[in-house]
């Protein structure tokens, strides 16, 4: 069973009369009312992260890909409890020293605090992070426009190299090794993107699962499709030399998720402004392309300028 399918088959109906809910069709619950959103995020062991050979950057992954979520949203996050599951291996003292500091640093890093959360005994490590905020409005997913130009920030790929490495799957010097083993535990949160989001966007979403699957979600509702160009899908120069030296595909690479980049619809009108946001926050920001009818089927033009379907699948939350 798909993760939409057992959401909306058993639990959509109790929530019906909780409008703070969204539907659950939004990565987070907002209060508008009372300018609270919160976010609630599992990350287990050989699902979510390979191993806890460097409990101080699992703990950074997670952290920054739950207060994600927010920061998508056009919300700073301002407290997170985190509830942890492990034994006396995974939690032993050197461990939880380098969980301790590393929050510490995050905390320092993206001004956020600590409020609380659980810890239980299990053979099966997992954290549980619950991420808070206030604002009273958030940028929905399904609120895309007709012919909006679509816009992400940051690169894509690196993450999924970084965990292709971790995995043994491919074999590179250590400069390249190095670089793209941090960019998988260590994602660059566009924070000082988060307050001017709503100035821009008409709706958004954090690549978590991968930039198809994730487009595909924020306009899941609407009777809408997407083109995109292969070309304009930002990448690093370090993932781009590996392109070439190892004639991989790109499509591949930047569709599998683990970016926590955001993804969001702007109208053609705002570039001027997205262009000058861009240059004063120092964030990338890429226009990779157009909104379009539901009456045609999402596609892409890859670099040859051929049209091809939009099938790149990313992480699946299969039950």
């Amino acid at each position: 069973m798909h993760e939409f399918e057992l959401i909306n088959n058993y639990f959509l109906k109790i929530s019906k009369k909780n409008s703070s809910a969204l539907q659950l069709n939004d990565d987070v619950f907002f209060d508008k009312k009372k300018g609270v959103i919160i976010s609630v995020d599992t990350y287990n062991i050989g699902t979510h992260f390979t191993d806890f050979r460097y409990p101080d950057l699992v703990i950074k992954k997670v952290l920054r890909s739950s207060i994600s979520d927010l920061i998508c949203k056009g919300v700073s996050p301002k407290f997170y409890f985190i509830s942890g599951s492990g034994n006396k291996k995974t939690f032993s003292k050197k461990n939880l020293e380098k969980i301790s500091n590393s929050l510490k640093n995050e905390q320092r890093k993206y001004k956020i605090k600590l409020c609380g959360g659980d810890t239980t005994f299990s053979n099966k490590l997992s954290f549980t992070v619950t991420s808070l905020g206030y604002s009273k409005k958030i940028i929905y997913r399904n609120n895309a426009k007709l012919h909006d130009d679509i816009y992400v920030t940051g690169n894509l790929g690196d993450s999924f190299l970084g965990l292709q490495i971790l995995k043994n799957k491919i074999t590179l010097n250590h400069n390249l090794k190095k670089f793209f083993i941090k960019e998988y535990y260590k994602p660059n949160l566009q924070y000082k993107f988060t307050s001017h989001l709503s100035k821009i966007a008409n709706t958004s979403i954090d690549i978590s699962d991968g930039l198809i699957d994730d487009l595909s979600k924020l306009i899941n509702k609407q009777n809408l499709s997407f083109q995109l160009y292969e070309k304009k899908i930002p990448i690093s120069n370090n993932l781009n030399k590996l392109i070439k030296i190892k004639k991989l595909k790109k499509m591949n690479l930047i569709s599998k998720g683990d970016d926590y980049q955001i993804l969001f619809t702007a109208s053609a009108n705002k570039s001027r402004i997205i262009k000058n946001i861009s240059r004063i926050t120092n964030v990338k920001i890429s226009n990779i392309g157009k909104i379009i009818s539901g009456k045609t089927k999402s596609f892409i033009i890859n670099q040859k300028g051929k049209q091809i379907l939009a099938k790149y699948k990313g992480y699946l939350h299969q039950f």
